[in-house]
C-alpha cells in the first residue's frame, strides 16, 4: 500500500519528535512490505517564519493532498507578540477547520510498567483505559462573537459558547461506536446546571444513546469528572466531552498515566485526518535532545489504524513500544532527578529495534 503522509513538524520539539516518529513508520512501511511517501510543510510559527502565515497555503494544499497528516506541535513565547489571527494556535485551529476534522481521539492508557511513574498509588492507576472523545470545532475556541474592546483599564473581552444538535449529534456518535468496541461504557461530560449549551448537549446525546441500547450512559458535571478521575480512573471507558472540557480533561488524563510525552491524538471525521501528540511544544526543553517521542510515535499507530486501516502495522507500534518500557527505557520525563534517561534518538531507536525483532 502506498502511505501518502504530510509531515508538519512545527515549532519546539516538533521536529524532533516527528523525526523519530518517521523514522518508526519508515520501519513500519519496511517490515510489512508498503511505500512510505513524506512530504514536509510548515505550521504554527515555522509557517510565519517562512511565509508570514501560521498555515501557509502550500501546507494547506500539501494536507489536503495528502491521506494522513503527522504533526508536531506549534506555538513558542517568541511569536506571543504577534496579533491573534497570526499566532501559531491560530494556524492549528485553521488547519483542523479546513481539514474538517470534527472528533478528537485522545487514548489514555497506564502501561503496567509505568504504574510508578504515575502521581497516583499503583493500586489506584492499574487498569486505566480511557478513550477521550473530544469535540473539536464548536464551544469557546470557534464561537462567535468574540473580542476585546475598550479603554485600557476598562477593556472587555466576550467568547462565545454554541453548539448546534448536528454538532453534538456527530460526535456522540463515535463515541458510542467506539464504545461498542470497547467496554461499552459512554461518560458525558458538561455542566448542565450552568450552561444552556451543556443542557442541549446532555439532550441530545440521551437521544443519540436509544440506538445504541448496548452501551451503558451516564452523566457527569465537569468538576466532579475532574474529582473522580484522580480518585478513581480505571472507572472510565469512552469519556465524551465538548472542546474546552476535552482539553483540559485530556491533560489531567496524561499527568494520571505518568507524562503528557506519552499521550496521542487522532483528529478525525473530516476529509484528511490529523493526528498529533498531546504535549504541545515545550519551549523549555526544545533543542535539548531530552523530549520524549512515544506519544508522537503512539499517535502514528493511530494513524495506521485510522486512515489506513492496518491493524497488524498498529498493533505492532503498540507492542514494540510496550515492550521498550517494559524492559526499563525511559525518557527524562519518566525518571526522578538524578536517575539515568535516554534521548529523544534513543528511545526512537529502541522503538525501531523492537519493531525489527518483531516484538
Amino acid at each position: 500500500m502506498l502511505l501518502k503522509i504530510a509531515v508538519l513538524a512545527g515549532d519546539g520539539i516538533g521536529p524532533e519528535v516527528t523525526d523519530q516518529a518517521v523514522q518508526v513508520l519508515e520501519t513500519v512501511a519496511s517490515r510489512f512490505q508498503h511505500q512510505l511517501q513524506v512530504s514536509k510543510y510548515a505550521v504554527g510559527g515555522a509557517g510565519l517564519q517562512a511565509e508570514n502565515d501560521p498555515l501557509p497555503a502550500q501546507t494547506l494544499q500539501g494536507c489536503l493532498a495528502a491521506q494522513a497528516v503527522l504533526l508536531g506541535a506549534v506555538g513558542s513565547p517568541a511569536f506571543d507578540h504577534v496579533p491573534g489571527p497570526l499566532r501559531p494556535e491560530a494556524g492549528l485551529l485553521r488547519l483542523r477547520r479546513e481539514l474538517g476534522v470534527f472528533a478528537n481521539l485522545r487514548p489514555a492508557v497506564c502501561f503496567p510498567s509505568l504504574e510508578d511513574c504515575s502521581p497516583l498509588r499503583p493500586e489506584n492507576i492499574r487498569g486505566t483505559d480511557i478513550m477521550i472523545v473530544r469535540e473539536l470545532l464548536g464551544g469557546l475556541y470557534f464561537g462567535q462573537p468574540r473580542s476585546t474592546q475598550g479603554e485600557a483599564g476598562q477593556r472587555e473581552a466576550v467568547d462565545t459558547m454554541r453548539y448546534s444538535e448536528p454538532e453534538i449529534e456527530r460526535i456522540a456518535r463515535v463515541a458510542f461506536e467506539l464504545a461498542r468496541g470497547r467496554r461499552r461504557k459512554v461518560t458525558s461530560i458538561d455542566k448542565a446546571n450552568v450552561l444552556d449549551c451543556s443542557r442541549l448537549w446532555r439532550e441530545v446525546t440521551v437521544r443519540v444513546a436509544k440506538d445504541y441500547p448496548e452501551v451503558q450512559l451516564n452523566h457527569m458535571y465537569v468538576d466532579s469528572a475532574a474529582m473522580i478521575l484522580v480518585a478513581r480512573p480505571a472507572d472510565f471507558d469512552v469519556l465524551l466531552t465538548e472542546n474546552m472540557f476535552g482539553d483540559i480533561l485530556s491533560d489531567q488524563a496524561g499527568g494520571l498515566i505518568g507524562s503528557l510525552g506519552l499521550l496521542a491524538s487522532a483528529s478525525v471525521g473530516g476529509r484528511v485526518a490529523l493526528y498529533e501528540p498531546v504535549h504541545g511544544s515545550a519551549p523549555d526543553i526544545a533543542g535539548k535532545g531530552i523530549a520524549n517521542p512515544l506519544g508522537t510515535i503512539l499517535s502514528t499507530a493511530m494513524l495506521l489504524r485510522h486512515s489506513f486501516h492496518l491493524e497488524k502495522e498498529a498493533a505492532a507500534i503498540e507492542s514494540a513500544v510496550a515492550a521498550v518500557l517494559q524492559a526499563g527505557n525511559r525518557t527524562r520525563d519518566l525518571v526522578a532527578s538524578g536517575q539515568p534517561f535516554l534521548s529523544t534518538s534513543e528511545m526512537g531507536g529502541k522503538v525501531r529495534e523492537a519493531l525489527a525483532r518483531k516484538i
